[in-house]
């Protein structure tokens, strides 16, 4: 098979490199020469693995693949012309009104059905609005192909369950949903990602599996929403969270009967919520209904937790003022160091990270704030640096944002060394609190006693 995968990032490499090691396949990834992303064209072909931090088994797949000719990369759109599949894995924003921005698999789309040829399964893995197989893509490419959807060519919508860290991983061992537009197309959507996926492979709808992409993500915002909220709620009543959830999270669950005791799953509350998905996934949903709904309904439980996961770096403001303030510093006098850019740990995937929006809060009311990251090398109009001993050096307060596994080494000794102020505000739970006050620091952090 000719395998053509579009968009060279997260999902489309992972994915094309496990195909590319199929025999009998070649595959193709196609990347734009932007000015950000141009550069992982030449990385790949070179058998590099453009994806930082800590992924498991992905820069050998991809060494591999190059080596015996099965994978490379290309900005030449001419190659969706041969491909007997195309699977397309562009980002899929919302704007500043919450309305997704299909510029990207709009203009795809397009460049895909001018050059189609009978019989090729087109796969959308993008996570869309419910609708938008039906509705967007499907017009675009018979448009532009003269041919029709389901007869003369497949289309189905699949989606991926990727975490970095776990790529490899989570694309060949968890279940995967595959909803074609006919069952036909459904059946080529499950002998295709047969070749990759040994897990269970769920057959559906195309509309039924993109409802099914969105809930699965604005499930997880909803929880990590509801879990910020109780962490508020201790710090007010001085209490730990992390052992009010190991608490909750206790209550054995029965295998034999389920649905007598369900597993309580209370998720971790933080400093924010950040990644392509989550905060853009219930607005995805919203869309939908909104827009292909048969009668409207205001989704307040969704919306508000979108609000409050949202809320969570000014909240670490709040925090900053108040430890500051336990020292005797206004914050307006103070240096302010953040630990992590990333919203994942060692990752280096900056996407709607929750530092980007502390910093902004930050930088009009301190006196210097700055940031630290292992991984990441520059992000928009935030200050980066890579050396952790100089970025600590002078500061009046360190706040951790994201749990990178460097963070975990730091010691009271280190950090009263360096700093100028002992002061800690822990995002992510990640420093011991006892251990820093009885160093003399002031210590906060979401979802712990504030005495």
């Amino acid at each position: 098979m000719e395998i053509v995968i579009v968009g060279m990032g997260y999902v489309g490499i992972p994915v094309a490199a496990l195909f590319a090691d199929v025999d009998g396949f070649n595959v193709t990834g196609v990347q734009r020469r932007s000015k950000r992303s141009g550069w992982k064209i030449d990385h790949l072909n070179n058998g590099k693995n453009p994806i930082e931090g800590e992924e498991p088994g992905l820069a050998d797949l991809i060494k591999r693949v190059v080596e015996k000719g099965a994978f490379r990369a290309t900005d030449d759109t001419s190659v969706y012309g041969e491909a007997d599949a195309i699977l397309i894995a562009v980002q899929t924003p919302v704007d500043e009104n919450q309305l997704p921005r299909y510029e990207s698999l709009r203009q795809v789309s397009h460049e895909i059905g001018s050059q189609l040829k009978k019989g090729t399964l087109v796969i959308l893995e993008s996570t869309v609005a419910p609708g938008t197989s039906e509705n967007v893509v499907k017009p675009i490419l018979e448009e532009q192909s003269g041919m029709k959807a389901g007869v003369d060519f497949n289309l189905i919508f699949s989606y991926e369950r990727v975490m970095l860290g776990r790529l490899i991983h989570n694309l060949t061992k968890l279940d995967r949903i595959i909803g074609g537009i006919t069952p036909e197309c459904t059946r080529r959507g499950i002998e295709l990602y047969s070749h990759i996926v040994d897990a269970k492979l769920h057959a559906t709808d195309s509309l039924t599996a993109e409802v099914s992409k969105v809930t699965e993500n604005t499930y997880r915002d909803v929880n990590i929403a509801f879990a910020n909220e109780i962490a508020i709620i201790c710090e007010s009543l001085g209490v730990d969270v992390h052992e009010v959830r190991r608490h909750v999270n206790s209550l054995p669950h029965i295998p034999g009967d389920p649905g007598k005791n369900p597993l309580r799953t209370m998720h971790i509350p933080g400093a924010g919520v950040g990644g392509h998905c989550l905060p853009k996934d219930p607005w995805l949903l919203k869309y939908g209904l909104d827009t292909y709904g048969n009668f409207s309904f205001d989704p307040r439980l969704i919306i508000e937790s979108r609000r409050i996961n949202n809320s969570m770096p000014s909240h670490m403001v709040e925090l900053i003022k108040e430890a500051l303030s336990k020292k005797g510093i206004n914050i307006e006098d103070a240096k302010v160091t953040l630990l992590g850019v990333a919203f994942l740990p060692n990752s280096d995937d900056t996407r709607n990270t929750p530092t980007y929006s502390l910093y902004n809060l930050l930088k009009v009311l301190c006196a210097e704030v700055i940031a630290h990251d292992p991984y990441v090398k520059e992000y928009e109009n935030l200050e980066i640096s890579n050396d952790l001993e100089a970025t600590i050096n002078g500061s009046d307060a360190i706040v951790l944002v994201t749990r990178h596994e460097e963070y975990k080494e730091l010691s009271p000794t280190l950090l009263r060394a360096k700093m100028r102020t002992p002061v800690i505000v822990d995002g992510r739970n990640n420093f011991n609190r006892k251990t820093y006050l009885e160093a003399g620091f002031a210590f906060l952090g979401v979802g712990i006693p504030r005495e």
